[in-house]
């Protein structure tokens, strides 16, 4: 029997983490919230992927690697789904666990998927649970043996967009924050991301259920994070597949490109094949190892 080493990396990971647990991510009402029980429950399919659906109560699951170990970096991880659905397991648990190994504490966001029916603003709501997250790690920092000052993001897919607004809009509070605690991510990690809402480069089915069927101008332009990059943006890591045909390269290029125009260190990996994904190609430890040596050559590994 075959072990890859992807399964290798979960076993230790698994043996040298500390217990996971997994915390609301607010405290008493949840923001711009109408009824969160009226998109009904979580539904778990634990045979496709630990796929979550209807997530109206945001949850953050944190894994801790062995005190010995620790870094002092922090992850917080969105997974992708289309604003759909959370790939929690692969696109969160798993990649916590690696985090894990290396000493890097890591941080799965169960954020709430946009429903006009538990949000008075549906587009800002995923936005809202990120910019939580971040404060929440940080207010709880020395508790979780963390950095406050190496404290990133990383996103799959619109994950990945999720995590490109909170690095692009954090100049702006869309939660509660008076202890002035800062809503920067300190770096993103962008995987196979949607970055633009605009016509030519969507991923419509994202667009759809974060923004409504027909966004307006300004929506479109808030929600296009290649528009919204300064020279304060945070520093960027981005890898794709050339031959994604869910969501096209170019979002990442864009990002890339007005990342370097403002003078924000970026790096980005195309690989020609392993389409939107990466379920067949390329394998773990390749692309995780090129994200894991930017992260050292950066200091936060």
């Amino acid at each position: 029997m075959k072990i890859s080493l992807l399964h290798v990396i979960i076993l230790l990971s698994s043996l040298t983490a500390r217990a996971q647990e997994e915390i609301p991510l607010y405290e008493g009402k949840i923001p711009d919230s109408k009824d969160p029980g009226a998109a009904g429950d979580v539904v778990f399919n634990r045979e496709v992927d630990n796929i979550v659906y209807n997530v109206s109560f945001p949850t953050l699951s944190v894994f801790l690697p062995s005190p010995e170990k620790s870094n002092g970096t922090a992850v917080i991880i969105c997974p992708g789904g289309g604003y759909h659905l959370l790939v929690i397991e692969r696109e969160g648990r798993e990649i916590a666990r690696a985090f894990n190994r290396l000493g890097a504490a890591a941080f799965v966001l169960k954020y709430r998927l946009p429903d006009d029916r538990i949000m008075t603003d549906k587009s800002i709501g995923p936005l809202q649970d990120a910019q939580r997250a971040l404060q929440l790690v940080r207010l709880r920092a020395k508790e979780w043996n963390i950095d406050p000052h190496m404290t990133g993001i990383m996103g799959f897919s619109a994950g990945g967009h999720l995590a490109s607004t909170a690095g692009t809009h954090f100049e702006m509070s869309f939660i509660g924050n008076e202890q002035g605690i800062n809503l920067r991510p300190d770096f993103m990690i962008l995987v196979y991301p949607v970055i633009s809402m605009s016509d030519s480069l969507v991923h419509m089915g994202s667009r759809e259920y974060l923004a409504g069927k027909n966004p307006g101008a300004d929506k479109i332009r808030f929600l296009s994070n290649n528009l919204h990059v300064n020279d304060k943006t945070p520093p960027a890591f981005m890898i794709l597949a050339g031959d994604d045909s869910v969501v096209n390269p170019e979002n990442s290029l864009i990002f890339y490109n007005a990342l370097r125009a403002n003078g924000v260190p970026a790096e980005i990996h195309i690989y020609e094949k392993g389409e939107h994904g990466f379920l067949k190609a390329p394998p773990f430890d390749e692309w995780f190892g090129r994200c894991c040596f930017w992260m050292k050559e950066n200091g936060w590994l």
